[in-house]
C-alpha cells in the first residue's frame, strides 16, 4: 500500500507523518513538476500530498485529479474562498489528522532535492516549532532576471533574512516551509482575512506564544518573480496592503527597512507640483537615481544586462508597496475613528411642524 502510513523497512524507525499542501490557482505550467517532486519523497517519508485549488480555469484542476487518480497519496481539494491562507486551513482541517507536520510548497517555486526530508532533519536537530527557508529569485525573461537581481539585492528586499542564504538561526518571520500541525492549531492557524501577508501575521501570533521559528541555512527556493511590470506592480501593492492590515492588527511599526519605501508613493504625488517649482520634484528624482544606480551596478556584478535595469522593476516594487500599505492604512484609520451623528431633538424643543419652523 501506497498511503500515508506505509511499512518502513525493519530496523529503520518510521518518520513522523507529513500533510504537504500545495495552494494554487491557474498554475498549469508548474503544478505537475512541483507534485511529483514531492511525491519522489514519498517513497521514503510517509506523506500525504493535498493539492488546494482556487477554481484555476487554465486547465490546472484537471491535471491534479489525473494525478490523484494515479496516486492515492494525492487528494484534490477545491478551495472555494480562492486565497492560500483559507487553502491551507481547509486542508489542515480536512486531512491534517494523524501528521505531526504541515509542509507549504508554493506551484511556483523551484524546489531542491529532498526538501521535505532535508525540513524534517532541520527541525529534528533544532526542535523548532516553524522552519522557514530562504527565496533565491530567478528568472527566464529579461524583465523576471532583472526582477530577481532587484528582489535578491537589498534593492528590493531591503535586507529581509529570508531573502538571503544563512547558516541558519532563530528569526521572527521567514519564507513557510514546515510547521508543527500542534503549534499551527495552537496560534489560530491562518487568518483567511489576509490575501497577502498571511505568513508574517501568523508568524507574529507563533512568536508572542513563544513558540520558535528556524530559518533553515541549507534549503533555499528558487523562486520565479512575475513577468510582467503590471503584474509585478499589483503583487507589491497586495503586500503593502497585507503589511499594513498586519502591523495594524498587531499595533506594531513598520520595521526601518519597510519605511523607507513608504515615502515613494508621496514622492511622487508632490512630483505632480513640479511645474510650480522644480524643488518639487527632486525627492523623486533623487529615488529615482539612485534605483537605476543600484541597478546598473548590479548589472556589473552580476555581469548580466537584463539584471542592470534592475532598477525599474525595483521602483515599481517600491512604489506598489508604498502605495498599498498608504492606502490600506488610510482605510483602517477611517474605518477605527468614531462616527459622530447629530443627536436627535427632544419632543420639548422640535419644531410643532416638525421642519423645523414656527407655526
Amino acid at each position: 500500500m501506497t498511503g500515508i502510513f506505509q511499512t518502513m523497512q525493519p530496523g529503520i524507525s518510521p518518520k513522523p507523518a507529513v500533510l504537504a499542501v500545495i495552494p494554487c490557482l491557474n498554475e498549469a505550467a508548474h503544478i505537475e513538476a512541483v507534485a511529483c517532486q514531492v511525491l519522489r519523497e514519498a517513497d521514503r517519508i510517509p506523506l500525504r500530498l493535498v493539492i488546494a485549488d482556487g477554481g484555476s480555469t487554465d486547465g490546472t484542476r484537471e491535471i491534479v485529479k489525473v494525478l490523484a487518480a494515479k496516486d492515492d497519496r494525492v487528494f484534490f481539494l477545491h478551495n472555494e474562498k480562492r486565497i492560500q491562507s483559507a487553502a491551507l486551513n481547509l486542508a489542515v482541517q480536512r486531512f491534517g489528522g494523524g501528521s505531526e507536520f504541515l509542509i507549504r510548497v508554493d506551484a511556483h517555486c523551484r524546489y531542491p532535492e529532498r526538501y521535505c526530508e532535508n525540513l524534517l532533519e532541520e527541525q529534528a536537530a533544532t526542535g523548532a516549532d516553524s522552519v522557514v527557508v530562504s527565496l533565491v529569485a530567478e528568472g527566464e525573461t529579461c524583465f523576471q532576471r532583472a526582477a530577481a537581481a532587484a528582489q535578491n539585492s537589498v534593492l528590493g528586499n531591503g535586507g529581509s533574512a529570508h531573502r538571503r542564504t544563512s547558516s541558519g538561526r532563530f528569526v521572527d518571520h521567514g519564507h513557510h516551509a514546515l510547521m508543527r500541525i500542534a503549534a499551527y492549531q495552537s496560534a489560530g492557524g491562518y487568518d483567511e482575512t489576509f490575501s497577502h501577508n498571511e505568513d508574517a501575521e501568523l508568524d507574529m501570533r507563533l512568536c508572542a506564544a513563544r513558540f520558535r521559528i528556524w530559518l533553515a541555512g541549507m534549503t533555499p527556493i528558487g523562486y520565479f518573480p512575475r513577468r510582467s511590470p503590471r503584474a509585478l506592480f499589483r503583487q507589491y501593492l497586495g503586500y503593502g496592503r497585507g503589511r499594513a492590515r498586519t502591523l495594524f492588527k498587531h499595533r506594531k511599526r513598520p520595521k526601518l527597512r519597510q519605511s523607507l519605501p513608504l515615502a515613494v508613493a508621496p514622492a511622487l504625488l508632490l512630483a505632480l507640483l513640479a511645474p510650480l517649482h522644480p524643488l518639487f520634484a527632486a525627492p523623486a528624482a533623487a529615488w529615482a537615481g539612485l534605483s537605476m544606480g543600484f541597478g546598473f551596478l548590479l548589472g556589473l556584478r552580476e555581469r548580466d544586462a537584463c539584471a542592470g535595469i534592475s532598477g525599474l522593476p525595483a521602483m515599481i516594487m517600491h512604489f506598489g508597496w508604498s502605495a498599498g500599505f498608504l492606502t490600506e492604512a488610510a482605510k483602517l484609520v477611517a474605518a477605527r475613528r468614531p462616527r459622530f451623528s447629530v443627536p436627535a431633538r427632544s419632543p420639548a424643543t422640535a419644531s410643532p411642524t416638525g421642519d423645523g419652523t414656527a407655526p
